[in-house]
């Protein structure tokens, strides 16, 4: 308890991070490239957009210049910096024009800078007022910063009153909820407050992290009380029912413990750090739920057990002692549609339409209603910044004009197209250059109209890449958001393949140990596995895009997190089968197990719709009805798929299992 005390003050001292692009590799070609622009130019990527309308030319001047006063905005870029101003706009190159100013509406970007977000936008805000417009990735962190933690909390609020209803539900008395949601509440404060010995943690894991291990571990509480209220009934003396009833449940939470543990470990592999954040915090919190159930919980309810008699009441749902056979007549149905589905959603779930970044905010926000009127206007825009050597006009001019023949490109700032190739540098003044040339880069920027990311704007990336190899050969650096994007679907995909890997053969080789058998892991594995697929395959065949890391966690989430019901129904079967044929031992399972499995899968569904419905932000929401959703699969699975597996490979699991002693009939 003083520990969780001095966690649950110590929390909020945990710095969060909601920039994305900070968990990338540093070797990452993107990043590369902005390290070296940090040394050598002053200048920063522009990542916020802010759009004036109905403003003249001197007008929008001054707004720039208002702009530049607000503390923590950095380079403003408007119309002045792509031409000479002294040109009338009528004589000036048309797409530079418009990519700055049309339909008498001012476009300007520039840079806020890292740790200033929230009170920037808002400064800005009350310079633009209600009518005018902002969007860009400063103002995505913005909202994030601001509402992820309000939302965390709302979420707790709704889930945490959901839970003890359905706790009341499967227990036997009014008070027994409260232990358990004391024991494992203890352990996520424990959790949280230890963060604070590794720095900043993501915004994705302050969001999803907590709720998740609080309805993952829940059932190695329910496990411990479940087996310490039926020894209550054969010894009168609580501490020898405690006893017994850790004897008994021990292996049964080690086993779920430590599939869920080693599952989510696969996680801390990814190069792509924000899935190590969270793996690194649910592992830990995992850890801590574990601890606290073996030591805290049998300490508490010694203490307090007499509660527990004092507000018994009777089982508020009716028993369904016959739930079993009335389930395994749909064993062929669901087996049959299980083969139909599995090889479409196994091809269909690595299709979908995906999103690398942060994707966009709800059209009724006012984020999400700015970003569609800048795009109303000026369509997309996203600058990419080049870095190339330095010292040879010509080549850059070619190179320039090569690149100003894309259709996507709308303008190119450089030092060719502002001032021209053939007034040499040292002639003018070092203020008039500074922002073209360091030492030893030219620096290029293009304003393109693709989105930040998809099909257009990556293969654009390769064509610049690729360009830029022809002319500097590996001397030049490419950055942006587009550019960034790019290296993340890459590395992210790398990462997919290895931590979906890692976590079948962690959680195979854990249940291998667990039941001695080669069978038994191959069927579980199966049986959830196709629900992963299932799951993950449903935004393709509906036509909708989902954010990839969602869809990268979550397979392993799910996969870790859901397996616990069929070790729990698989673990029963096979201490039946000892005893009975193959179908009273499936039927026998499914009626004593199918409570408890229900009442894990409400609760993880719970918590994953809560985090979907509550969060504004796109990549907490998508975790969030995949986890819900992946649950509720994972139990049809398990109650409908699981058995009809048992059965029809009974003789092969027998044959593949270290002594098996399976029933032969007589006694």
């Amino acid at each position: 308890m003083a520990l969780a005390l001095i966690s649950a003050v110590v929390q909020f001292a945990v710095p969060i991070n909601h920039d994305m692009m900070d968990y990338l590799p540093d070797d990452a070609p993107s990043m590369e490239a902005m390290d070296v622009m940090d040394e050598a130019f002053d200048e920063e990527v522009t990542n916020t957009r802010v759009m004036i309308k109905d403003v003249s030319i001197q007008e929008a001047l001054t707004y720039k210049e208002d702009l530049e006063a607000i503390d923590g905005v950095t380079d403003v870029m408007w119309l002045d910096d792509a031409m000479d101003m002294a040109t009338p706009i009528e004589m000036a190159d048309e797409d530079t024009v418009n990519t700055y100013y049309q339909d008498d509406h001012a476009l300007f970007s520039f840079h806020i800078e890292e740790g200033e977000e929230v009170d920037t936008t808002e400064t800005i805000y009350e310079l633009i007022g209600e009518e005018n417009a902002m969007e860009g990735d400063a103002l995505d962190t913005a909202v994030s910063q601001e509402m992820t933690g309000q939302e965390a909390m709302f979420a707790a609020a709704i889930l945490i009153p959901v839970i003890i209803v359905i706790l009341t539900l499967a227990t036997r008395s009014w008070i027994e909820p409260v232990f358990y949601l004391t024991a494992i509440g203890v352990s996520v404060l424990i959790n949280l407050g230890t963060n604070i010995f590794i720095g900043d943690i993501s915004f994705i894991t302050q969001a999803v992290a907590p709720l998740l291990q609080l309805a993952v571990s829940l059932d190695y509480a329910i496990f411990l009380l479940h087996s310490f209220s039926n020894y209550r009934k054969e010894t009168e003396d609580p501490t020898k029912a405690m006893q017994l009833a850790m004897k008994e449940s021990f292996p049964a939470i080690t086993a779920c413990a430590a599939t869920t543990f080693f599952g989510f470990m696969a996680l801390i592999f990814m190069d792509f750090e924000i899935g190590a954040d969270l793996g690194f915090n649910l592992v830990k919190g995992i850890f801590f739920s574990f601890i606290s159930v073996i030591i805290f919980l049998p300490a508490l309810t010694l203490m307090f057990y007499k509660w527990i008699d004092k507000t018994e009441h009777k089982p508020l749902l009716p028993s369904r002692p016959q739930f079993g056979q009335k389930l395994l007549k749909l064993r062929i149905p669901a087996l049959i549609v299980v083969m139909l589905l599995i090889v479409p959603a196994f091809l269909a779930q690595s299709q979908t339409d995906f999103i690398y970044g942060m994707g966009d905010h709800p059209e009724d926000s006012r984020a999400g209603s700015d970003a569609e009127e800048i795009e109303e206007a000026f369509g997309q825009f996203t600058p990419v910044v080049l870095l190339v050597p330095t010292g040879d006009l010509a080549r850059e001019e070619a190179f320039v004009e090569e690149l100003d023949n894309y259709d996507v490109v709308d303008s190119i700032i450089s030092y060719v197209t502002t001032v021209g190739a053939a007034i040499p540098p040292e002639y003018l003044d070092e203020s008039e250059t500074e922002q073209f040339f360091s030492d030893d880069y030219s620096q290029l920027i293009l304003n393109t109209s693709t989105d930040t990311e998809g099909d257009e704007a990556f293969a654009f990336v390769e064509e610049v890449r690729g360009i830029a190899s022809d002319y500097y050969g590996d001397k030049y650096h490419l950055t942006g958001e587009s550019a960034t994007l790019y290296d993340m679907k890459d590395i992210v995909e790398q990462d997919n393949t290895l931590v979906n890997t890692l976590t079948i053969i962690v959680i195979g080789t854990i249940l291998l140990i667990t039941f001695r058998s080669i069978s038994f892991p191959v069927v579980l594995l199966l049986t959830i596995q196709a629900s992963v697929w299932i799951n993950l395959a449903i935004p393709y065949f509906t036509g909708s895009s989902l954010v990839y890391i969602g869809y990268l966690i979550i397979s392993t989430i799910q996969l870790a997190a859901t397996v616990d019901y069929g070790i729990l129904l698989t673990e029963n079967y096979n201490e039946n089968r000892k005893e009975m044929s193959a179908m009273d031992a499936i039927k026998k399972s499914l009626n004593e197990k199918i409570f408890p499995i229900s009442v894990s899968a409400a609760i993880l569904a719970s918590v994953g719709f809560i985090l979907w419905v509550t969060s504004t932000d796109p990549i907490v929401a998508s975790i969030g009805l995949l986890l819900g959703r992946g649950a509720l699969l994972a139990f049809l699975m398990v109650v409908l798929l699981l058995p009809g597996l048992l059965l029809m490979l009974d003789r092969v699991i027998e044959k593949t299992t270290w002594k098996p002693k399976f029933y032969k009939g007589g006694k």
